[in-house]
């Protein structure tokens, strides 16, 4: 029983970014929370149920995602990223073929620095119009703009003081305060409709999406898998650090990537975004000393139960667009800075030549929207930036704009 209740405490921990996913790209939550509890399952039975830790829907996919509906529809997205998940059990083979060091050297600090702040700054108009009462291309006014922007700024303050002044568990619960601020604010300026959730069930099968694979949707997708691919390895080493045990070694780096490929490819073939570690749940299991991965199994169990309650997917879909706009400012400024940060913390050198042109070609690539195309098939955004960013580092001379600089010692020689 105990297990049971801390596995619902880690969903309730992972909730508020779990259904922000689906519900910022036009997904079904209910899909989400099924695909999130089958995905940790199924990584479960790869790894040997030996890592404490959830999987959910990855940030990294929301602008893939959007941009793909639009483009190809729903059924040639979920292909895509059906594919996408294909790329990460294909680096898992790698891994255990070659070893961890090889993601390092194809993928440096360099390359995937630049494609996790294309991620975040490429959707900052996105969350600008939203928390301003728009569309995301802000195309339409869908709710008064004066509250819109009462409404977003609530969420997005409520956010940001729980994420540096809250403590304990709250701490770890920034985004699902920041919703129900925000939607408490929706309900006094009265812009939340519940139609929706009067005439669901309560219990009802999720609306599944089947797959269609479309090429250009497939090729659109697989690069983009990188960012997330490099995050996973940081991820498995915080809950190693956590609880004091070397996951890179067993279950292995090989089978932890696999389960998280394999968690993903179940998910898109449902309908729901791909599946992703999440720090939050890392952060709860830190806090509450649960390391036991028995408590994750209760978690997907609680989420595949949710997720056949109607009436609460037809009540987070009455969240309205400035809440999720609020929150999105810092979620997606977040992002950016994790990418300025890998930068940093690797010591990234942008004196030198080779990194400067990497790394500018890449930003500038992917948030000006720079497409290319042959007939029917094109590429842009986060997949042809992060083409152009590992070619250019395969291509690029490793001493391009070394400095030269003598060393002190050898001055004073």
């Amino acid at each position: 029983m105990r297990n049971a209740i801390l596995g619902i405490q880690m969903l309730f921990v992972a909730f508020g970014a779990l259904v922000l996913v689906p519900l910022l790209t036009g997904l079904d939550p209910n899909v989400a929370l099924f695909g999130a509890g089958a995905g940790t399952l199924l990584f479960q039975i790869i790894t040997r149920r030996s890592v404490p830790i959830f999987l959910a829907s990855s940030f990294a996919f929301i602008a893939p995602i959007m941009f793909g509906i639009q483009t190809w529809g729903l059924a040639a997205t979920m292909g895509g990223l059906v594919a996408a998940g294909g790329v990460y059990i294909i680096l898992g083979g790698l891994i255990k073929i070659k070893g961890a060091d090889f993601i390092h050297k194809l993928l440096p600090p360099v390359v995937v620095g630049p494609i996790i702040m294309v991620i975040g700054l490429g959707l900052a108009p996105t969350a600008v119009n939203m928390a301003l009462g728009k569309s995301g291309d802000g195309s339409i006014q869908l709710f008064d703009g004066q509250a819109s922007l009462w409404i977003s700024c609530a969420s997005l303050f409520t956010t940001i003081l729980m994420s540096v002044f809250a403590k304990g568990m709250f701490k770890l619960l920034p985004i699902f305060g920041g919703i129900v601020v925000g939607y408490a604010l929706s309900l006094y300026f009265g812009v939340v409709n519940f139609d929706a959730v009067t005439n669901a069930a309560w219990f009802a099968l999720p609306a599944f999406t089947l797959p269609e694979f479309n090429i250009n949707a497939i090729l659109f997708m697989i690069p983009v898998a990188i960012a997330p691919a490099v995050e996973h390895v940081g991820d498995i080493l915080s809950i190693s650090n956590v609880t004091g045990k070397d996951y890179l070694k067993k279950p292995g780096l090989h089978r932890t990537i696999t389960g998280d490929g394999v968690a993903t490819m179940a998910a898109a073939m449902l309908g729901a975004p791909p599946n992703t570690t999440y720090s939050e749940v890392t952060g709860a299991v830190m806090l509450t000393k649960a390391f036991n991965p028995v408590i994750m199994t209760w978690a997907a169990v609680s989420a595949i139960i949710l997720a056949l309650v109607g009436k609460l997917g037809a009540l987070l879909q009455t969240i309205p667009v400035p809440v999720m706009g609020g929150i999105m400012i810092l979620l997606f400024g977040s992002i950016a800075t994790v990418g300025l940060n890998t930068l940093i913390k690797n010591h990234v050198d942008l004196h030198r030549s080779r990194n400067l042109v990497i790394v500018a070609v890449t930003l500038v690539f992917g948030i000006g929207g720079m497409a290319f195309g042959i007939g029917k098939f094109s590429l842009q955004g986060v997949s042809l930036c992060g083409i152009v960013a590992i070619l250019l580092n395969l291509i690029l001379p490793q001493d391009l704009g070394e400095n030269h600089i003598v060393d002190n010692a050898q001055i004073e020689d």
